[in-house]
């Protein structure tokens, strides 16, 4: 309802400065209206609902609405509406049904929520009330919303990390709500000024999909292309022959956790050579994630940041096969240890693993962030403070103090190339020495003072009357 209200207002607006202008040529009006950025069909607008909202009917003329749009606005916004229903009855019996849609027409329908361009002036504010809905959706959606929300924090450090550049192209292919392509895109526009980078992804989930999607055109960021589909079992994003996989300046990715059935089956043969490092475990898809987003670097500028849980850090078998031949290839960067109950829908401490095309050493950086956070009831968050630590000593790529330690590429295979941080970062606190002799000195001298006290207690019960 806040994607449809605020094209029918820009549209609106749009509309009514064309009529000052050419009032006398509505077939002029007509041809510049159909060149907006979304085409808005007679009576799919929020107006057209609006006025009809004490007529039966709602949800039927609300879906299609959004039915209409679809088809007038082709490609761009192709299915985006195919899981959302406003007729259903979830909402309740026809009556209550038609009367609770209308309370939320007429809500959306306040001056308040006037989203024109001339009220609202900036796309931002559009694109961040967007946000903090999906942000508290997630907040009540319990497990399910690790499967389209990554914490803005996490992605500002992803995003920043990454350094993303003007003409660069970003792919995130677990794209969920978008909110993390489109931290990359505001970070090229904030160091550059510049709006030339291309955003892509693909999101496995219809209704998160048209989240992104939604997401993306509030943002005010048209020059995308992300897929519905499958990333493992069907990879969408590929060259014009459909034989190869984009390739891409920036990969980033919060992947779900260790995914059952993931794809296995087929991985073997894979026609994209994604596991030719070997074939992750049947249970735990990490490393199916992670070997794609590899593939898809490109040789030169290719750098990528991804999400995963801490056994991605240590486990053997075909994981360890696979973490042990990106390390000899020297792709692994940095290793990122970030606090627990960060990210909503489970409560297990994450880490960041940094991949590079390019890197000027053959050492890995680990940094132990897990213990530096603000505490809160259900979540944790990294304050701006926690994340300009992590970018500084991601910078200086230096051992600190209980913090960080550059390994060699000796020291790791030393370690049978396992990952696990505390092997590396020693964040050991020594108890501070027990001096008994004075603890000894202060228990006499409570015994003493709590003798005192006995004997004045004894005085005042024999003054009330209880004493012997």
């Amino acid at each position: 309802m806040l994607f449809l209200k605020y094209i029918s207002d820009v549209y609106k607006d749009e509309y009514n400065k064309l009529i000052t202008q050419y009032g006398d040529n509505p077939d002029l009006i007509h041809a510049m209206m159909s060149k907006q950025r979304f085409v808005l069909p007679e009576g799919a607008s929020f107006w057209d609902l609006y006025e009809k909202r004490y007529e039966a009917g709602n949800g039927e003329r609300i879906d299609k609405a959004l039915h209409a749009l679809e088809e007038a606005n082709g490609s761009k916004l192709k299915n985006v509406f195919q899981d959302i229903s406003f007729n259903t009855d979830r909402l309740g019996q026809e009556k209550q049904k038609n009367d609770l849609l209308r309370h939320l027409l007429e809500d959306f329908g306040k001056d308040i929520l006037n989203l024109s361009t001339e009220r609202v002036g900036s796309l931002d504010i559009i694109g961040n009330a967007y946000e903090y809905l999906i942000k508290h959706f997630a907040a009540g959606s319990g497990a399910t919303a690790g499967e389209y929300y990554t914490p803005p924090e996490v992605s500002t450090l992803l995003a920043t990390v990454l350094e993303p550049v003007e003409g660069d192209q970003i792919c995130d292919p677990c794209t969920g709500s978008g909110s993390l392509l489109l931290k990359c895109g505001a970070m090229v526009r904030k160091n550059s000024g510049s709006k030339k980078y291309a955003l892509f992804g693909q999101e496995a989930i219809g209704s998160t999909w048209a989240l992104a999607k939604m997401n993306m055109f509030l943002h005010g960021e048209d020059n995308h292309r992300i897929e519905w589909g499958d990333t493992i079992r069907n990879p969408l994003l590929l060259d014009k022959d459909g034989n190869r996989l984009l390739h891409f300046d920036v990969v980033t990715a919060n992947p779900p956790f260790s995914l059952d059935k993931w794809g296995h089956d087929d991985a073997s043969s894979d026609p994209y050579g994604r596991f030719r490092r070997g074939v992750p475990p049947k249970t735990k898809g990490d490393y199916a994630f992670i070997s794609h987003m590899i593939e898809t670097l490109k040789p030169d500028t290719g750098r990528m940041a991804v999400v995963v849980p801490h056994g991605v850090l240590f486990r053997a078998s075909s994981e360890g096969k696979i973490r042990k031949q990106l390390i000899e290839e020297n792709l692994l960067d940095t290793v990122i240890g970030l606090p627990e109950k960060l990210f909503f829908g489970t409560g297990i401490p994450a880490a960041i693993l940094i991949f590079k095309k390019h890197k000027t050493d053959n050492n890995v950086l680990f940094i132990d962030a897990s213990r530096e956070f603000k505490s809160g009831k259900n979540q944790n968050q990294l304050t701006p403070d926690n994340i300009q630590k992590v970018i500084d000593t991601y910078k200086a790529r230096e051992t600190t103090d209980k913090y960080s330690y550059l390994a060699s590429f000796d020291e790791i295979a030393e370690n049978d190339f396992n990952l696990n941080i505390p092997r590396y970062v020693d964040t050991f606190e020594e108890e501070a020495e027990i001096d008994l002799v004075a603890v000894r000195t202060e228990r006499v001298q409570l015994k003493n003072e709590l003798q005192t006290l006995e004997a004045e207690m004894e005085v005042y019960l024999k003054e009330l009357g209880y004493g012997a």
